[in-house]
């Protein structure tokens, strides 16, 4: 169903009206606006040629509502329930800045547990961490300088990682290959967003191979990880969680020349113990073996400690770069903050779907995780309108989102297009979404929610496929010339 409200209908006595309607899902069936003119008249045939023209397979969900006001301005199945992708992170956005507030730290900790002295701790250490999803192998080097500019020297008892800040989660979307670093463990500690670098480079008939968490300024080897290169074709990787050890392979006939990438940690405690052991040692404090633990002593002291940058920033980069890992840590800390402690990803997901429900008025949303990871998550382009429309008058959200430019048939950036757009994407395959801001060449905002699915074609695909199925990426590409055809419309309707 079709339903389109123009933004130049004028209906005398209207405004007495609007000023009862409290509510967005009691907004006025018209616009206030004047009649239209000749070339929005066209524009307004309708947009069942736009959806029809698209060769999309699947459903199509959308709804446009003046920014200010929230009148629904268009909609096409705004009640249509479908999978997010990581448009669901704009929500995981604000739950976590309402609950944990925009200059919010995320505190990693060295602790002495035991005394202190001439430089030797009679105790434990323990490397402590605060759910900071943006822990990365410099930091973790400046904390182990931190520790020796201290005075400590040597350490006579165990060295410790705890990491029962958050839940454990063997994998964010355990649907998703093996071996995709987009999908990794999440713990209440978290290091290069639990990925860890894999290289190989061609050494006579075979490959020299190497497990690094590197940083922009230094490469650690890593040895909880490792990779052993077997001879055969498929599958590219299998996986085997031994006690000490993520443990790889990887297909000879897969590798060619030289070559790079990053795989997921399922160990997130003993790898960022095993990069501090080595930065530790590097500043001649030599620690045992890791043991990972998921409580405090109370007599724990702190020693040093690292500081996250403000959470404001922290979510501005993870709807700029769509980083799951950051969704899913940021959403289950504000869960934990909420004093609902989850036993899983789920049911912290549960708890934002409640907070949302209330806070904004979800009613036909439901997500499984924080990032849109899962395609078992749904939302409907109404529901996520209706987030957008108050967000944006709170100002929390719009100077967050990305820019997404305009472009020509080619996918060639249109440099001073007069519509412009923030918002956020989602992407997986056979889905796609998007949902934010447009500004018209006359300066009308606009909140906007275009979500595709072909859910029967995503789950047909095969798991060994499930990286990169046939057939996906020209789905993808053409929801996205979509989306831009609809801005477009809506640009020459409501905001010239």
């Amino acid at each position: 169903m079709v339903e389109v409200i123009s933004r130049r209908v004028f209906l005398a006595g209207l405004g007495a009206a609007l000023s009862h309607s409290a509510a967005y899902a009691e907004a006025p069936a018209l616009s206030l606006r004047p009649p239209l003119r000749p070339k929005d008249a066209q524009a307004l045939a309708g947009p069942e040629a736009v959806l029809s023209g698209s060769g999309l397979s699947g459903r199509v969900a959308f709804a446009v509502a003046d920014a200010e006001t929230g009148l629904e301005l268009e909609t096409v199945e705004p009640g249509l329930a479908l999978p997010p992708a990581s448009v669901a992170k704009a929500l995981t956005a604000l739950y976590a800045l309402e609950t944990l507030g925009p200059s919010h730290r995320f505190r990693t900790r060295v602790l002495a547990d035991g005394s202190v002295e001439n430089g030797v701790l009679k105790g434990d250490l323990i490397l402590a961490g605060g759910g900071d999803p943006t822990l990365d192998t410099d930091a973790l080097a400046a904390l182990a300088r931190a520790l020796k500019e201290s005075g400590l020297r040597e350490v006579r008892g165990a060295f410790k990682v705890y990491d029962g800040a958050l839940p454990e989660v063997y994998s964010i979307d355990p649907e998703q290959p093996e071996h995709v670093g987009y999908s990794p463990s999440v713990s209440g500690i978290a290091l290069n967003f639990n990925r860890v670098h894999f290289e190989w480079k061609r050494a006579g008939k075979g490959w020299n191979v190497s497990m690094d968490a590197r940083s922009s300024k230094i490469r650690p080897l890593v040895a909880m990880a490792e990779m052993k290169v077997v001879n055969r074709a498929l599958p590219i990787y299998t996986y085997e969680q031994r006690q000490w050890i993520d443990s790889w392979t990887v297909a000879s006939q897969a590798l060619g020349q030289d070559g790079a990438r990053w795989l997921p940690v399922r160990k997130p405690a003993l790898y960022a113990g095993d990069v501090f052991q080595t930065l530790a040692r590097s500043n001649g404090i030599v620690l045992g073996r890791v043991e990972v633990v998921r409580s405090l002593p109370a007599s724990a002291q702190m020693l040093v400690h690292h500081d996250s940058a403000p959470l404001e920033d922290i979510l501005r980069d993870m709807l700029k770069y769509s980083t799951n890992l950051t969704a899913e840590m940021v959403g289950l800390a504000a869960t934990v903050a909420r004093r609902k402690r989850p036993a899983t990803l789920r049911a912290s997901a549960e708890e934002m779907t409640v907070w949302a429900a209330e806070r904004y008025g979800l009613s036909g949303s439901r997500l499984v995780d924080h990032s849109g990871l899962g395609d078992a998550s749904r939302m409907t382009a109404r529901d996520l309108v209706a987030v957008l429309v108050q967000a944006g008058k709170t100002g929390r959200l719009p100077h967050l989102l990305k820019d997404i430019p305009m472009r020509d048939p080619k996918g060639r950036v249109l440099k001073g297009h007069p519509i412009k757009v923030a918002a956020k994407t989602g992407t997986l395959n056979f889905v796609s979404g998007l949902g934010g801001f447009m500004t018209g060449a006359d300066g009308t905002v606009l909140a906007f929610a275009i979500l595709t699915a072909d859910t029967d074609r995503r789950a047909a695909i095969p798991p060994e496929d499930r990286e990169r199925p046939e057939g996906a990426r020209g789905w993808n590409a053409r929801s996205k010339k979509l989306q831009q055809a609809l801005i477009e419309r809506w640009g020459a309707i409501y905001g010239s």
